[in-house]
């Protein structure tokens, strides 16, 4: 369990009560003590999935920290007496390599392509001048064997990060970021949050984002790879809201 974080259940998740800021801040001090653990940015799809896939949920259920990511979470909960602010996986990704250069936070890249990553770590070391980005590292796109895993953490842990980002897509990185945690690291699960900022993919605008409609924009952008995500896990969302709650 994270230290340092209220946790509440939504849909039968742990997840996290926590401002943007107060997550940032506490994953930085989990990163300084060396806090093995797996952080996860739980957004409507993760619920969904979670909700249809036994593994999946018990995963999610016994994470180290789930941020909750995405404004229908957010929406949910409005009314609790505990109600849940958005943590942006995207956000909480630049924000701790903006915060983390004061305490000397030692950060890996794993996942994307390489030329993503590579230009992910210029953009990254040019707008956060003094970051610590000590590797990056593009696994195969196939199910690795456990001597690869096995050489892939040696490498990791080579070059000793305080944190190992993830970015798989959903649900492989959450699978992965458990893995890593049993190995000893603190690894978060960011999703996208490496395309947009190294500037591969398009982030939508800062008010739809706001407002909650940034699945629209990503909707609009890459239709064929979404379309079943947000209209099947839209639904699956609100009926696990509406099962979890009649329990």
């Amino acid at each position: 369990m994270a230290i340092g974080i209220e946790r509440r259940q939504l849909a039968g998740l742990p997840i996290a009560v926590a401002t943007l800021s107060h997550a940032t801040e506490r994953l930085c001090d989990w990163a300084i003590a060396g806090q093995p653990g797996d952080v996860h940015l739980i957004n409507a799809y993760s619920v969904a999935l979670a909700d249809s896939d036994s593994e999946y949920r018990q995963s999610l259920s016994g994470a180290f920290c789930n941020f909750p990511d995405g404004k229908p979470l957010s929406w949910a909960t409005a009314l609790s007496r505990t109600p849940l602010s958005q943590v942006r996986g995207p956000k909480i990704f630049e924000d701790a390599m903006s915060q983390g250069r004061a305490r000397g936070v030692r950060h890996f890249l794993l996942g994307s392509t390489p030329e993503t990553l590579e230009a992910l770590q210029s953009s990254l070391e040019s707008r956060y001048a003094g970051v610590q980005i000590v590797g990056s590292e593009s696994p195969p796109f196939r199910t690795l064997s456990e001597e690869e895993l096995t050489d892939q953490d040696s490498r990791i842990r080579g070059l000793n990060p305080h944190i190992v980002w993830v970015g798989l897509g959903t649900p492989k990185q959450d699978y992965e970021v458990a893995r890593l945690a049993k190995s000893g690291f603190l690894a978060v699960a960011v999703g996208a949050a490496f395309d947009f900022s190294a500037g591969t993919k398009p982030e939508a605008p800062a008010w739809m984002t706001k407002v909650g409609v940034e699945w629209v924009f990503r909707l609009a952008s890459e239709p064929r790879r979404l379309w079943r995500r947000y209209l099947f896990g839209n639904l699956r969302f609100m009926w696990a809201l509406v099962v979890n709650v009649a329990r």
